[in-house]
């Protein structure tokens, strides 16, 4: 069976090309839920209704994310955190996800997204949680200004390759577990994240699908 995206479909595609690819990035992002799967070709009903069609590769790369306890944030943890800068010089984490240890070191580093966002991706090597510091990281939180004890739930110290960072975690911000799937979990009914890419033939070739676990619906 071949699935072909119907000319109905491509205000919409264009509009997902507008606001959700990254300005250096020829991706879009589709999220709905599995209609059904033949072979290479996947069909999703997107959030507004309409029918996408996606092609697998075997490079697409397919990932879970479920949500994690605050609490099970540990020293040592490899982490990915998209964050704003803030005046005091750290940085306000607007999502935080935690990988398994077979990802470790995936895309290590600080870098600039859109909308003036930052991702760093880096290991844990201080941890406070409600106003409490851990040796490790006493002298760094310290120094940095304008940060009450207390004023927030978690606050870690990042260290990569090249430098490190202090990050703010406020308390309405979800710790989500990010670990390796397989394509046995692209089955019909699943709600699903896909980063895709448009192909010299017209079709929309998929670079990542991100799948939700524990009844976690995936927003990114």
């Amino acid at each position: 069976m071949s699935l072909r995206l119907s000319s109905m479909n491509l205000p919409f595609l264009l509009l997902l090309s507008v606001a959700g690819a990254f300005a250096q990035s020829p991706l879009l992002k589709l999220s709905g839920d599995i209609v059904l799967v033949d072979g290479e070709n996947v069909e999703l009903r997107a959030d507004s209704g309409q029918s996408v069609a996606i092609k697998l590769s075997e490079r697409t790369r397919i990932s879970t994310r479920a949500p994690l306890e605050r609490d099970a944030l540990k020293e040592g943890d490899f982490i990915a955190t998209t964050a704003k800068p803030q005046p005091d010089g750290t940085l306000l984490a607007s999502e935080v996800r935690v990988f398994a240890e077979s990802l470790r070191g995936a895309g290590e580093g600080h870098r600039p997204m859109d909308a003036g966002n930052t991702m760093t991706n880096a290991t844990i090597a201080g941890i406070s949680k409600r106003g409490s510091a851990s040796a490790s990281e006493a002298g760094t939180v310290a120094s940095v200004s304008g940060l009450q004890s207390g004023e927030h739930e978690l606050r870690m110290t990042l260290r990569y390759k090249g430098g490190e960072k202090v990050v703010v975690v406020p308390q309405d911000v979800q710790i989500l577990a990010t670990d390796v799937g397989d394509r046995t979990m692209l089955v019909p009914d699943t709600h699903v994240v896909a980063y895709v890419a448009h192909q010299p033939d017209g079709t929309l070739l998929a670079e990542r699908i991100n799948i939700g676990k524990n009844g976690y619906v995936p927003q990114q």
